[in-house]
């Protein structure tokens, strides 16, 4: 990899130098208890938001299940701790808000998503960037990061420009936040409050997602989740896009997430007008890159970093993403899914674009091209600097030896290896 003069190498991965607002921020949590138990989260949520009703309770003993494997990860600081029950609060809170507007308006169940754009690929292979360039065409729906947090507003609360959202407010303070707990976070993934995220975000007020193990090592959860069929959790997800929809067009949909790549099969089903869009990246380049913004973040969620850890549970966790994909990819219908290639697409964004729209049937206006091309002038690659990965130095892993291990999906997929 050719360096450039504003590239950042991350030298205190391994043995991190806390800034002062860091250090402030670990002694102010240190005496901090969370007791992680379903009524717990369940009562606070109760108590946020005035509602009682969380809808059918089957989500009860997955929710015991993201309990338990947090509790049993005796790694995670007080910080870790807090931040992960204060996300088990949120969607607890989200889930009653979304039951109490269905109770409301039960007509939302019968809105149609039809023909949605759906991205799926590794972390850290271009989907966000992808979701981000898709999702400036004002023609589709996309789920902005400060939404995704909260999905249902105040019911009591009137309809609001987004500025004055207290939902918009409150994500921008804590975005402000972040950038000085963790300023390197940006320049790996900056979740600005307008940034498109991921729909499981919602998806997880049924409590069925990957996104405990992005927060702490929750093994028993990530084998609870393997073991049970996704089709009802997507179904689920579903509904809550419907939601959205009836709230706020327009009425279809960009969407995406990495875990779509394990779920083909759920997927489809779920939306079978779908036209799906897999990235593939060079899985060497990805794992390099997705532990080191976790291991980066650890230094404020863990009472000590483990860089070697963490790349063993990420490389096990990406090649279980990697097989499900080569195991599943026929699943999905050739005239509603396309291949996209890393380099090919960071060669010419726009172009892949619109082979994404032809196999969809969205046309290309010139009005679309033109949002394009303005969101691609305004978010260069590597605006915030760019981080340098190193395998070998920051996590002791060979990068030729987990290439081989990666071998199968290689051979399946025509991807560029980088870093040689």
């Amino acid at each position: 990899m050719t360096e450039r003069p504003n590239d950042i190498h991350i030298a205190d991965l391994r043995d991190p130098v806390l800034t002062p607002m860091q250090k402030m921020m670990l002694e102010g949590m240190a005496g901090a208890e969370v007791v992680f138990t379903v009524d717990a989260v369940l009562g606070d949520a109760k108590e946020r938001t005035g509602l009682s009703d969380f809808g059918p309770d089957d989500f009860v003993e997955r929710l015991h299940v993201w309990c338990q494997s947090t509790d049993e990860d005796a790694g995670l600081g007080p910080m870790g701790r807090m931040r992960f029950y204060n996300d088990m609060v949120r969607y607890a809170a989200n889930r009653l808000r979304f039951h109490e507007l269905l109770k409301r308006h039960p007509e939302i169940l019968d809105v149609e998503i039809k023909r949605p754009i759906i991205i799926a690929g590794l972390p850290r292979s271009g989907t966000t960037h992808l979701v981000n360039l898709i999702a400036a065409d004002s023609r589709l729906r996309s789920l902005p990061y400060w939404e995704s947090l909260e999905p249902i507003p105040d019911l009591a609360m009137g309809p609001v420009p987004k500025e004055r959202d207290p939902r918009y407010l409150k994500c921008a303070s804590e975005h402000q936040m972040l950038a000085q707990i963790a300023p390197l976070l940006r320049n790996m993934h900056d979740l600005a409050p307008d940034h498109v995220h991921e729909e499981i975000e919602v998806g997880a007020l049924d409590f069925s997602t990957y996104l405990p193990e992005w927060n702490a090592m929750t093994p028993r959860w990530r084998d609870y989740y393997y073991a049970h069929d996704q089709r009802p959790h997507y179904a689920y997800l579903k509904n809550v896009l419907k939601a959205l929809q009836w709230l706020r067009g327009p009425d279809r949909w960009i969407l995406k997430s990495p875990q779509h790549m394990e779920q083909l099969g759920p997927l489809i089903e779920t939306f079978p007008d779908a036209t799906v869009a897999i990235t593939h990246r060079d899985p060497v380049s990805v794992v390099a890159s997705a532990i080191t913004m976790l291991t980066y973040g650890d230094r404020m969620r863990r009472t000590k970093v483990d860089p070697p850890a963490v790349a063993s549970y990420w490389a096990d966790r990406v090649e279980h993403l990697l097989r499900a994909c080569v195991r599943d990819r026929a699943l999905l219908p050739d005239h509603q899914s396309i291949d996209v290639v890393f380099h090919e697409f960071m060669a010419d964004d726009v172009a892949v674009v619109e082979r994404i729209y032809a196999r969809a049937g969205l046309p290309m206006t010139s009005a679309a091209r033109a949002s394009l091309d303005a969101y691609m002038a305004h978010n260069p690659r590597g605006k915030h600097g760019r981080i340098i990965y190193d395998l070998e130095g920051d996590f002791g892993v060979d990068p030729e030896a987990m290439r081989e291990r990666f071998r199968f999906y290689y051979e399946r997929f025509p991807i560029e290896v980088e870093g040689r």
